[in-house]
């Protein structure tokens, strides 16, 4: 089933947000580093590219990424024009300190006291810019949730007479265009649950696991991956669970087993997990192309 997730909060914020971008110096764009390309809002890239701002592309949450796959990503975004490429944690305070800095390299212009830099932080719901607007200001200024969509409305901080911070509510694009995607953010808790079958996200997360990572599966489980598809996966984790329907002779429980894959993957139990690279990435949209009618048949 595909998945979209667009509430009608977000056409508004995105109208403001293009209003505000007109007296911006540097857009901070905040991606999922499980998943920086799917976490990436195409508006977010459009609106900057037509006031002709540059991006710090922060990938927070690295804490709970592959490594490798996050230096990949490092390195593919910082061959962008305008765009420098970060990976953080904006729990940690020492992260969030470099971030005015970073903003000064790509406006050197703003570095002087004549008029302060101006940044705003964008990104997609439930990414981390309400923790890094806490961690930039030093105190609670911005709800922080577990659910998407926690911010709805805009709201400014002067940081210091060098620097003006605009924070935005979580912003979505109308139509995801890629499957894959919509599952990736699913199970990373960008889009609401309302919009979403938890079972069929975690059997594609299984998937994933079972094609990049088989052994954070067997370690936090205990069970062996060989020869199991998703669905095995999730009847597996059920049954090592005790996740077994009441008066069903055992039979087992796969909507908890899938809040429970998908918890632990979110927490970072399971391990540090990427549920995509820059080569997969590529490799995908490049089956998506040829899986596209030609228009001219």
């Amino acid at each position: 089933m595909p998945i979209q997730w667009f509430p009608g909060h977000m056409a508004s914020a995105r109208k403001k947000a293009a209003e505000t971008l007109a007296g911006i110096d540097v857009v901070i764009e905040v991606l999922d580093a499980r998943l920086p390309a799917a976490s990436a809002n195409p508006m977010i890239d459009e609106l900057r590219r037509f006031r002709q701002r540059p991006c710090l592309k922060l990938l927070n949450k690295a804490d709970l990424a592959d490594p490798e796959a996050t230096r990949a990503w490092l390195e593919f975004f910082n061959r962008q024009k305008d765009v420098k490429a970060v990976a953080v944690s904006a729990k940690k305070q020492s992260d969030a300190a470099r971030i005015p800095a970073l903003c000064q390299s790509l406006a050197p212009h703003r570095d002087d006291n004549t008029k302060p830099l101006r940044m705003m932080i964008m990104g997609i719901p439930n990414v981390g810019k309400s923790t890094l607007m806490n961690a930039l200001v030093k105190r609670k200024i911005a709800a922080v949730g577990d659910e998407p969509a926690v911010t709805k409305s805009q709201q400014s901080v002067v940081l210091g007479p060098r620097h003006i911070l605009v924070d935005t509510p979580g912003l979505m694009w109308p139509k995801i265009a890629h499957d894959s995607d919509g599952y990736m953010l699913a199970a990373s808790h960008a889009i609401g649950r309302n919009a979403v079958l938890e079972e069929e996200v975690a059997v594609f997360l299984a998937d994933v696991l079972l094609a990049r990572y088989p052994a954070l599966l067997t370690t936090r489980y205990g069970f062996q991956t060989a020869g199991l598809d998703g669905p095995a996966v999730l009847e597996s984790v059920a049954r090592k669970r005790g996740c077994l329907l009441k008066g069903r002779g055992g039979e087992p429980d796969l909507e908890k087993a899938a809040l429970l894959l998908l918890t632990d993957y979110r927490t970072g139990t399971l391990g540090r997990i990427s549920l995509e690279t820059p080569a997969s990435r590529e490799a995908m949209l490049a089956e998506a192309v040829a899986h596209t009618p030609d228009p001219g048949m």
